[in-house]
């Protein structure tokens, strides 16, 4: 995978809850993390006394944020009422020359800045909630 242009990293909310997806407008920044928990299994007899983990017993998540400003789009308000009706509903995270990264998230953080020489600006964080699928480009 060659550089990409950080623009081209997406991130997509499911508009009407059957797969139509729409880029949420004004995002400047955006990160995904990958976490994978691990389960500690050492005992008294294990092997030099170092650590032992149990393959695939962990709990998985990822996380989303992002920040930027509004644009007075439809996915400013999607967001607005995902946050405010506490729903889960599914995402797409789109990593140019990789893969799309899709399922459900919950916005578990939003925050609005603004200063009074500068624009409204607003800052989202999301919580994985359930299984996420993979799908390379």
């Amino acid at each position: 995978m060659v550089a990409q242009k950080g623009k081209d990293l997406l991130l997509k909310i499911d508009s009407d809850g059957l797969g139509a997806f729409v880029t949420v407008a004004g995002l400047r920044s955006r990160s995904l993390a990958f976490n994978a928990e691990s389960v500690d299994v050492t005992h008294s007899e294990s092997a030099g006394q170092w650590r032992e983990l149990l393959a695939g017993a962990g709990v998985r998540s990822a996380r989303v944020s992002g920040d930027g400003i509004f644009k007075d789009a439809s996915s400013d308000e999607l967001v607005r009422s995902a946050f405010f009706n506490g729903e889960i509903i599914n995402w797409q995270i789109i990593i140019p020359d990789f893969g799309i990264v899709e399922g459900a998230f919950q916005i578990a953080a939003l925050e609005f800045n603004g200063q009074h020489d500068g624009e409204v600006s607003f800052e989202m964080a999301l919580e994985s909630g359930g299984s996420l699928g993979f799908s390379a480009l």
